[in-house]
């Protein structure tokens, strides 16, 4: 009996973000691995290099200054977009709340704005999690390119991805959509 390519084709089950809690509870998944989970599937994430683990710590340091009690700073925690995905961008700036979110994480309304970190996974933020964070309805989204040295800037999520991307290079500023009159220039960001 011979096969063809479509009955070759190999099934797969997508994981629901409980199935992955269960997973991690378990022993399945260990607290140390590298992983989120995107549209049901767990992807192994690029290793944090020195220039990605910098640039994070800049951007720590620049809006939980520029934020201060007007909004929560999350670094590397997971944000829960819908049934299937829970990715864990570099950055999420979320609303704030009392509890921190103890109660539950945030979801893409509490989102103000999302920042992946890009030097290896440049082309993976961009085309897998940019429209994903997109038809979640995340507001904004900064795509922060180490080997071009630039930072896209994605507003007005659509089913389609983000209707705005602007892309911006040293010597300009990164408003804030949700607090435009907190800023942030590229040269700081980039270092």
């Amino acid at each position: 009996m011979t096969l063809t390519h479509d009955e070759a084709l190999v099934r797969r089950r997508r994981f629901t973000v409980d199935d992955y809690h269960r997973m991690a509870a378990a022993g399945v998944l260990h607290e140390d691995d590298r992983v989120e989970l995107i549209e049901g599937e767990v992807v192994v994430m690029s290793p944090i290099g020195n220039r990605h683990a910098a640039c994070v710590d800049r951007l720590t340091e620049l809006l939980v200054h520029a934020l201060a009690r007007r909004a929560i700073v999350r670094v590397q925690n997971p944000l829960r977009l819908d049934r299937y995905s829970e990715p864990q961008p570099d950055l999420v700036v979320a609303r704030r709340r009392d509890d921190f979110y103890a109660a539950g994480g945030p979801g893409p309304g509490d989102a103000l704005l999302a920042i992946e970190v890009g030097d290896s996974s440049v082309k993976f933020d961009r085309l897998v999690k940019a429209p994903l964070y997109a038809r979640s309805g995340v507001q904004e989204v900064w795509l922060v390119d180490l080997g071009a040295e630039e930072v896209s800037v994605c507003r007005g999520p659509a089913l389609e991805g983000y209707q705005d991307v602007q892309v911006r290079r040293r010597g300009e500023a990164l408003p804030l959509a949700a607090l435009p009159d907190v800023a942030v220039r590229v040269d700081d960001v980039l270092g």
